[in-house]
């Protein structure tokens, strides 16, 4: 049975807000609507709350939002906004890093205690790594940069709730599985395809973070996953292992975010001592996917891509078929993009000089069944 709620008509989203308002406080329905001139209705009970130390911004935001069909509050700061939290009903919180009183990473952790399904997109003028990795940890759902682009925001905010509503979705079909799962089935099915997608989609913005780090690099861990996939089916590899694989091949760097940028674009070769500074990020990728839970099955793959088959590798030294499967494949197709990409200290080799390098890493470098196919199949042609 839906539930009642009220209709108000008007072709300026604008002029229904003061009425939409004073509904809302009063709570009068919980659900409310409004349609243009009589066109289609949008549902706008979605509340966000807007917290940002600068005022234009603020009003900004909350401008923009309301002509989308949102039902907006604001806050200067997190202490102001976690009052108004606590307060309050909301769908998704969109907050600023670096402000006075209590800073958006606190008012963050403090959120995910008290509820930790809400879906916060953070937002900061500064680009600091360290910052979007901790602010990611914590459970941001997004981290986008000043000066943000309203239509980014838009799409950010859209793709987040549409998310909440599947993850809330999906969480209820489960309390009532029993009785939902002959004519349910479907639904279901679906809703966790369109899951998937959204938590795929998380990983590349992700692998995007990565690679802003890195400009010679842009578009490296996609190619990666790519013919990592082309690779596993050529073994038989099951739906399931593939989809981790995927998101491991997109993650297989993320430990870069760790090192500094003056020795990733460096333009000359590095020293044995920034050679072994670049080693650790296999291990720092660990750390930063150790507290997602979501990613648990990802870590093997992230921490021993740079095993080697003859076990010279690092961080472990592991041989042979003790470098678990997906990080062998992995190993392949990032060897093979890295030499045919352009580098800060190098240009990209030759076609036929990848090829033959290739060849004589099998069984070094290379699990050689991996190499194989990837030769003969031309996992690299795409």
């Amino acid at each position: 049975m839906s539930k009642p709620g009220v209709l108000l008509v008007e072709d300026d989203p604008d002029h229904a807000q003061p009425t939409l308002m004073a509904l809302q406080e009063a709570r009068i329905p919980d659900s409310v609507y409004v349609a243009k001139g009589g066109g289609e209705a949008l549902r706008l009970d979605d509340r966000i709350l807007v917290v940002d130390d600068d005022e234009l911004v603020r009003s900004i935001l909350a401008d923009r939002l309301t002509i989308e069909g949102y039902s907006c509050m604001t806050a200067g700061n997190g202490r102001e906004a976690l009052h108004l939290f606590y307060g309050g009903k909301f769908s998704l919180i969109i907050c600023d890093i670096r402000m006075p009183e209590m800073d958006g990473l606190e008012l963050l952790e403090r959120v995910k205690v008290s509820n930790p399904g809400m879906h916060v997109i953070m937002i900061s003028a500064y680009a600091e790594f360290d910052m979007a990795v901790e602010a990611i940890r914590l459970g941001a759902y997004d981290f986008l940069l000043k000066p943000v682009n309203l239509d980014l925001i838009i799409f950010s905010v859209k793709r987040a709730l549409e998310k909440k509503r599947l993850e809330e979705e999906i969480a209820t079909h489960h309390n009532n599985l029993e009785n939902l799962v002959d004519n349910r089935t479907a639904e279901l099915r679906q809703a966790y395809r369109q899951l998937q997608k959204a938590h795929l989609d998380s990983v590349k913005a992700l692998a995007e973070v990565i690679e802003a780090k890195d400009p010679y690099t842009r578009g490296h861990s996609d190619r990666v996953r790519k013919m990592s996939l082309k690779l596993s089916m050529c073994l038989g590899i099951d739906k399931e292992r593939l989809e981790k694989l995927e998101y491991g091949a997109l993650l297989h760097d993320i430990g870069k975010i760790g090192i500094k940028d003056k020795v990733l674009q460096k333009q000359s070769p590095l020293e044995p001592e920034e050679y072994q500074y670049v080693q650790e990020h296999p291990l720092i990728g660990v750390k930063i996917l150790e507290g997602m839970d979501f990613f648990r099955e990802v870590i093997p793959m992230v921490r021993h891509h740079h095993e080697k088959f003859d076990g010279s590798g690092y961080p472990n030294g592991l041989a042979g078929e003790a470098i678990p499967l997906e990080a062998r494949i992995i190993a392949v197709s990032d060897a093979f993009d890295a030499m045919t990409s352009a580098r800060p200290h190098r240009s990209m080799m030759p076609l036929v000089d990848v090829l033959m390098e290739m060849e004589r890493g099998k069984g070094t470098q290379f699990d050689p069944q991996m190499v194989e196919i990837f030769l003969n199949e031309k996992i690299y042609e795409f």
